[in-house]
């Protein structure tokens, strides 16, 4: 009788076993291409041998070589986190884990990276973003895509053939996400690229990080570390810096953290003065949700789950909805220091307008950059004098007028003490043709000075000395704003803004409710 044959090694099933690491088993977190195993301070990646059409990973070769790509490319931004890769070598006496470069009789590659601490992934948390955090976030990404070249052909270029890809993907997964709704969204997904394809092929893209969403986002120390960037098609991993940002920001929004996704644009926007970015966020969400549906939908159909397919139609709806055409409205927001203007409007911008919400203009944050430098560093105080207050003012209507015209819901945010400035800003609203509406910040000068007294970290550079002298400013009647009583707490005072401006707390076009962290 013959024998049978021996069975092939098979690396992912010596890693479960514990084969490198004397026998102890490892953590296993598995998706639908790749394998990692965590085992002490270390995780191992391997890819599966898959072919699932967009990526293929049959082959040693063509694992080792995307697995090379993804050490590369997440360099970029964890250089401490990606350590190498080494060959799974069978010998004599069978697997063995081999040096990085060694080749001899590799059967399968693993990529060595250092392990995050449990509860790092942003994905994984129970509680949301941190302000701080958040604006952290966003400086990282500003500060990668501002090292990233530019490449020689355009955004809308580039986003073509992702879009049909992505229809032909939906349409294969229709009997999960349903027929109807997905007739309805591509509809809605070629008016509007139709719509925007102008603005985005006036810029140009760059190979990005590709997959920025909260499961690839760590937060290790206060400090975000972004990592497992797209390797295996440079095609999908090319395109817009706003399309990048996109995912993030879908992610948080899909999530319920509303205020979070707007806090990271504006501070995005702040960063790199992308103002033109800020109307092409809702389709380019729209698009990252739809791609996510079709995924989740592959997923439901080859595993039964039926929890998947709920998801997947939920995303689905996502998209649509970010797609539907919201009417801008500007919201301009007054007070003297301390009154607490910034914190408010930072809590009623994600609800005004399309997701994610209205473009925050802030006169601190305005004047640092008219200066170049950045938003927390303090200006002298020649950067105040007689004269200093027109060109802020200037600016910020500009960049005001730009969002408006683009789609984008604005919320102007300065002191407004002078009655010619309030009615500058509701003449900005009417010459654009948007509802608008001001609102007057009131507070004692103790609850003013104690909130002065706290910032830490903050774009003004208002002191106590500041807000004392104000005192005798006299702003008149706050017509035509609305005074509100701005000394309780930060969320009674939102939720009297929120009342004047008709915003009932629900979720806003495109939301996909509330949903946490997972």
């Amino acid at each position: 009788m013959v024998p049978a044959p021996a069975p092939e090694p098979d690396a992912l099933a010596w890693f479960a076993a514990g084969g490198p690491f004397g026998g102890t088993v490892p953590r296993r977190i598995d998706t639908h291409a790749a394998s990692v195993f965590l085992a002490g301070d270390r995780a191992w990646k391997l890819k599966k041998p898959v072919s699932l059409g967009y990526l293929d990973f049959s082959t040693p070769e063509r694992r080792r070589a995307a697995l090379a790509a993804e050490l590369a490319l997440n360099r970029r931004t964890a250089p401490d986190v990606y350590l190498g890769l080494h060959p799974v070598v069978l010998g004599p006496e069978g697997l063995r884990l081999g040096t990085a470069g060694e080749g001899g009789s590799a059967i399968d590659w693993a990529l060595e990276m250092r392990r995050f601490p449990d509860g790092a992934v942003l994905a994984e948390r129970a509680q949301p973003l941190a302000p701080a955090e958040a604006l952290a976030l966003a400086d990282a990404i500003a500060a990668f895509q501002g090292s990233l070249a530019p490449l020689p052909s355009d955004s809308a270029g580039a986003l073509a053939p992702v879009l049909e890809g992505n229809r032909r993907s939906l349409e294969t997964e229709a009997a999960i996400l349903g027929p109807a709704a997905v007739e309805q969204f591509l509809a809605t997904e070629v008016r509007a690229f139709a719509r925007l394809r102008p603005r985005l092929g006036a810029r140009r893209p760059v190979r990005g990080h590709g997959d920025l969403h909260l499961g690839n986002i760590a937060m290790v120390g206060g400090q975000p570390i972004l990592f497992d960037a797209l390797e295996f098609d440079e095609e999908l991993a090319t395109g817009d810096v706003a399309y990048d940002l996109a995912f993030l920001l879908m992610d948080l929004w899909a999530r319920g953290l509303r205020d979070e996704a707007n806090l990271v644009m504006n501070r995005w926007m702040d960063l790199t003065a992308d103002e033109a970015a800020g109307p092409l966020l809702p389709f380019l969400m729209a698009v990252r949700a739809s791609i996510r549906a079709h995924v989740t939908a592959t997923r439901a159909r080859q595993t039964g789950d039926s929890a998947a397919a709920a998801e997947a139609r939920r995303l689905l709806a996502l998209a649509t909805g970010l797609n539907a055409p919201v009417p801008p409205r500007l919201v301009a927001i007054g007070g003297l220091s301390g009154t607490g203007k910034s914190s408010v409007a930072r809590l009623l911008a994600a609800g005004l307008g399309a997701p994610p919400g209205a473009r925050h203009l802030r006169s601190d944050v305005i004047r640092k950059r008219l200066h170049g430098v950045p938003p927390e560093t303090r200006l002298p105080p020649s950067a105040y004098g007689p004269g200093s207050w027109p060109p802020v003012r200037a600016e910020m209507h500009r960049l005001a007028k730009l969002a408006l015209e683009g789609g984008q819901a604005v919320l102007l945010d300065a002191v407004h003490a002078d009655p010619a400035d309030r009615k500058a800003a509701a003449l900005l609203a009417a010459a654009a043709g948007v509802r608008f509406d001001g609102l007057w910040l009131e507070a004692p000068l103790a609850v003013r000075l104690a909130r002065v007294g706290s910032r830490v970290g903050d774009a003004s550079d208002a002191d106590a000395r500041v807000a004392e002298a104000q005192e005798a400013i006299d702003p008149g009647p706050p017509a035509p704003f609305v005074a509100i009583d701005a000394s309780g707490p930060l969320a009674a005072v939102v939720s009297r803004a929120q009342a004047l401006l008709e915003l009932d707390g629900s979720p806003p076009p495109g939301s996909a409710g509330s949903r946490p962290p997972r």
